[in-house]
C-alpha cells in the first residue's frame, strides 16, 4: 500500500486509509476515483483497520460493494483515487502540460495519452483554451485578455485504440490520445 511514484514523498496509500477519517477517505474515492459507493467503501475501509496490504484493500471493497459484477475489479475505482491522492497527479498534469507546450518549437506536435476522465477532461479543457485567441467571456464585447492560441489541436475528439489493440493490450482500452501543434 504504497503507491508512490517518488520515494521522498512522505504519503502513502498506507497513511490514507489507515489514518484518514472515513469522510477524507470517501471524499478521495468521489472526487479521484469517480466512485459513487465511496462512502460504504470509506466506512468498510476505516471498520477493517489496520489494512496491511493491496489484497486486504482489494478483499475489504470487493466485499463492501457486494463483489464482482462487471468486467472490472470492483477495487480498480479505489486503487486509482489513491494512487492520483498520493502523487498530486492532477495538479502535476495540470502544471506540466503549460511547461511542455512552451518549450515545444513552432510546428512541434504535443501528445497526451490519459487513461481516466479527469485526466482527460483537464488535458481536453488545456488544449481548447491553449487553442484560442481569446479567453474573455462571451458577454464582453470586446477582449481585454489579450491571449493569444499558442497550439492548434490536431484532434478535434480523443482517439481511442482499436478493438484489435484492446485485445492485443487489455490496458489499452481505457487510453484516450490527444494531439495539438505549436502554432
Amino acid at each position: 500500500l504504497d503507491m508512490r511514484f517518488d520515494p521522498r514523498n512522505p504519503l502513502t496509500a498506507y497513511e490514507i486509509i489507515n489514518n484518514w477519517t472515513c469522510h477524507e477517505i470517501a471524499d478521495v474515492l468521489l472526487r479521484l476515483g469517480e466512485e459513487h459507493r465511496s462512502r460504504r467503501i470509506a466506512q468498510a475501509i476505516t471498520k477493517a483497520r489496520p489494512v496491511k496490504t493491496t489484497s486486504d484493500l482489494a478483499r475489504v471493497v470487493s466485499t463492501a460493494v457486494g463483489g464482482r459484477k462487471g468486467r472490472i475489479h470492483p477495487a480498480t475505482r479505489t486503487f486509482q483515487a489513491l494512487r492520483i491522492a498520493v502523487n498530486d497527479e492532477l495538479r502535476v498534469l495540470g502544471e506540466a502540460l503549460p511547461c511542455a507546450i512552451g518549450i515545444l518549437a513552432p510546428g512541434g506536435r504535443l501528445a497526451v495519452i490519459s487513461f481516466h476522465s479527469l485526466e482527460d477532461r483537464l488535458v481536453k479543457q488545456l488544449l481548447r483554451r491553449e487553442a484560442r485567441d481569446c479567453l474573455c467571456p462571451v458577454e464582453q464585447p470586446h477582449c481585454t485578455c489579450e491571449h493569444l492560441a499558442s497550439i492548434k489541436q490536431i484532434t478535434r475528439r480523443a482517439l481511442k485504440p482499436s478493438e484489435t489493440e484492446v485485445v492485443n493490450n487489455r490496458r489499452s482500452r481505457s487510453a484516450r490520445l490527444r494531439i495539438a501543434e505549436k502554432v
